[in-house]
């Protein structure tokens, strides 16, 4: 966890600290990353030069070299299997594609504005590659990916997996800005959350996740609110907030009860907006698991070194979908769905 830097003006603004690629985020969020990395052209393994990948070090690849991570990954960059326990992860790729497969037996591929929201309360495998599909131009990709915690009572609850595509999403334009709304209400409109288990899909909890891309000079404000955290969280442009500029890769933690107006500088970017209500509850965490006692997590962690590779149904622990797939998700039992048409970037 980062150091905060904290405000004493008595303004809007709490705290500030460094958000980069890993943010520091409040209770009921226990995640949160914000992935850009600039791919070059891809081959045909959908990786890059191999070349420029033996310079990498690889399975543990955060660094930039070259303007991009490779991640977990030896080859094609993303993450390759690993597991969830006890939480949610919901995932935004407005650039590039994400090939998903998991130990339920789905798979698919999705990006370009389109969102996953995976529920795993209970013991989950997945893999999450990054696929250079284009081999006659860069391949930008942005990711960002939010975490939520999930009460007792929805731990060890067989996990779900949600596709939402863009056309889907709740999304609007006002004054310049562009906003996505994944979770909770915003400006008169409300947000469909796909899994009823969700802390965030009752809305007594107050749980807002906000995407705002904004134009150079635009501005938005937010308005008072009844949950108890609130964050803003500033990626690649800075932005000035109540009045005070801020340099990009900022968070700010913010008073609810205060509205706060924000400027964009002159260029263009995203500001993420994380607010809720903790669940508070004493929860213990290691690793991918997050349960109710220290004993709970030893137990998973050990059942998962010893089941993850066996429950592994794909060839391989990067799996990718082949070149040219266009977007889909197929269920395990067969059923299938696609977008109606593509998004721009594609």
């Amino acid at each position: 966890m980062g150091l905060f830097g904290r405000i004493r003006d008595g303004g809007p603004v709490l705290r500030e600290m460094v958000a980069d690629l890993h943010w520091d985020i409040d209770d009921p969020f226990i995640f949160a990353s914000h992935h850009f990395d600039l791919y070059p052209v891809g081959n045909e393994r959908q990786a890059p030069p191999k070349e420029e990948v033996d310079r990498k070090d690889l399975g543990n690849d955060y660094y930039k070299l070259f303007g991009y991570r490779l991640y977990t990954s030896k080859m094609t960059p993303g993450f390759q299997l690993h597991s969830h326990w006890g939480y949610e992860t919901i995932t935004l790729v407005p650039q590039g594609y994400v090939d998903h497969f998991d130990s339920l037996g789905n798979q698919g591929r999705y990006g370009y504005g389109d969102m996953q929201w995976i529920t795993a309360g209970g013991r989950y495998h997945h893999c999450e590659m990054y696929p250079l599909v284009h081999q006659d131009r860069k391949n930008p990709q942005l990711v960002t990916q939010i975490m939520i915690n999930l009460p007792l009572s929805e731990k060890d609850t067989p996990p779900e997996v949600h596709t939402v595509w863009k056309e889907d999403l709740t999304e609007f334009e006002e004054n310049g800005c562009k906003f996505t709304l994944l979770a909770g209400t915003f400006a008169g409109r409300t947000a469909t959350v796909p899994s009823k288990r969700s802390w965030a899909a009752n809305p007594a909890h107050h749980v807002t996740i906000l995407r705002v891309l904004m134009a150079p000079g635009t501005s938005f404000t937010l308005g008072k609110t009844e949950a108890v955290n609130r964050n803003i969280y500033l990626t690649e442009g800075g932005a000035t907030v109540a009045g005070k500029a801020y340099k990009p890769s900022t968070r700010l933690k913010l008073k609810p009860d205060c509205e706060v107006e924000i400027v964009m500088g002159d260029t263009e970017s995203e500001v993420w907006l994380l607010e809720g209500d903790p669940i508070g509850e004493k929860q213990s965490r290691w690793g991918p698991v997050i349960l109710g006692t220290d004993a709970e997590v030893r137990k998973a962690v050990n059942i998962i070194r010893q089941k993850e590779m066996d429950e592994w149904q794909w060839d391989f622990v990067n799996q990718k979908q082949p070149l040219g797939t266009e977007r889909f998700y197929r269920s395990a039992d067969g059923s299938e769905s696609r977008p109606n048409s593509k998004n721009e970037g594609e």
